[in-house]
């Protein structure tokens, strides 16, 4: 079995879509960067079609234009950070208001729901995003929010889009859903097309690729949702810089390439792992072992780079392993070109309750990679050597 075949044109769209020279009287064939901060009006309240860089930006829509396009999408916007994205959403909502959260979200995410949304009246359900019963049965009158990660992070469940968008719109047509799709970007899936309301990112990792830019994005097809989102993009004051921006829109330029090589690199890496003597399990969409492997066969087109692992032993165990290594960077974040090996229990899930952790099983044990563009050869060598002292320890 294999994934689905990606249609021909994303690497077209991702060159050419929002970036015409004839836009520009230069006609510079890469987008300038316009960090003006005001635009000249030729006469009170008749502009050009900016006013005031927080409310549009040349650059931005240079950007919003080609993200949008990768998505299939009608509409993009863009955001300081992913966690920005995630708060334009949520500020979408009122007091009283029910969400539906997936419950192995991104730390990040966690923390904004638990400490912020609900301190504003905000309640939210945590549940399993792979059981359908769950999430019907958690839907309240007041609900106004399913949001999911797909995969999840780190335990890298795939949940069923498509069915939940059915199951979500079946109860009410007003409720949204959105769908975290950082992990495997526009690439790899495009959720919009399983029945998603919002596709939203952290453009910080895979979309941008570099690790030297934080942004956050999100892509819709319904002009009301969009008009909603873009009032508040401008109302709370949630955007990028002008160079974040032409960053990223250059980033995407050489996305497939870099999101096949993810791809290859990550496999190879997480049938090393699972042929390991001292690796307990490995979580990768991939490998047939993994739950909802035939889930990702249906509704993705391939798989990035981030994966999880259990190590054997205990925290000391790990730690040895993620002290050891010398290609990998121990470090939060992924999506780089780098590879960067991290412990979600104490580092990007730390704020995650200590109950809810072991209920998950973000366990000491539970190691995430985010896999490069090395030589696959080179990080294997680096795994074994790491694998080797932890086992000692």
């Amino acid at each position: 079995m294999s994934y689905r075949v990606q249609p021909s044109g994303f690497a077209t769209k991702s060159i050419h879509s929002g970036q015409s020279p004839e836009q520009w009287k230069s006609a510079a064939v890469i987008p300038p960067i316009s960090l003006s901060t005001t635009f000249k009006q030729d006469a009170p309240g008749e502009h050009r079609g900016y006013e005031y860089s927080r409310s549009g930006n040349p650059t931005r829509n240079v950007l919003e234009t080609c993200f949008a396009a990768l998505d299939n999408a009608k509409y993009g916007l863009t955001f300081s950070s992913g966690l920005g994205a995630t708060t334009a959403v949520l500020t979408m909502l009122s007091s009283g208001d029910h969400i539906i959260m997936g419950d192995d979200v991104y730390g990040g995410t966690n923390r904004l729901i638990r400490q912020v949304a609900t301190r504003l009246g905000i309640s939210a359900s945590f549940v399993d995003p792979t059981n359908l019963d769950l999430i019907k049965s958690s839907i309240k009158p007041e609900t106004k929010l399913v949001w999911i990660e797909s995969p999840t992070n780190p335990l890298v469940k795939v949940a069923d889009i498509e069915a939940i968008a059915q199951l979500v719109h079946g109860v009410r047509e007003d409720l949204i859903l959105a769908v975290d799709n950082t992990f495997l970007t526009s690439y790899f899936q495009r959720p919009l097309e399983l029945g998603a309301d919002l596709v939203c990112y952290s453009l910080t990792k895979y979309m941008n690729g570099h690790t030297d830019v934080v942004m956050g994005g999100i892509t819709m097809n319904s002009e009301k949702l969009y008009n909603s989102l873009k009032f508040l993009q401008n109302a709370v004051g949630i955007v990028p810089s002008p160079f974040d921006c032409y960053q990223v829109n250059r980033s995407l330029k050489t996305l497939s390439l870099r999101m096949e090589q993810h791809q290859k690199n990550a496999l190879k890496i997480a049938k090393y792992l699972e042929a390991h003597s001292f690796v307990e399990k490995v979580l990768h969409p991939s490998l047939p072992s993994h739950p909802q492997h035939k889930i990702a066969l249906k509704q993705t087109y391939g798989y990035s780079g981030v994966f999880s692992f259990y190590i054997k032993g205990e925290l000391k165990h790990s730690s040895a392993f993620l002290k050891a290594l010398k290609v990998f960077t121990l470090a939060e974040s992924l999506g780089g070109y780098e590879s960067l090996a991290e412990l979600p229990s104490i580092m990007t899930h730390a704020s995650v309750p200590a109950e809810d952790r072991k209920t998950l099983g973000i366990t000491d044990g539970l190691v995430r990679l985010s896999v490069g563009l090395e030589d696959a050869e080179d990080l294997i060598k680096d795994l074994e050597q790491a694998l080797e002292i932890a086992s000692k320890a």
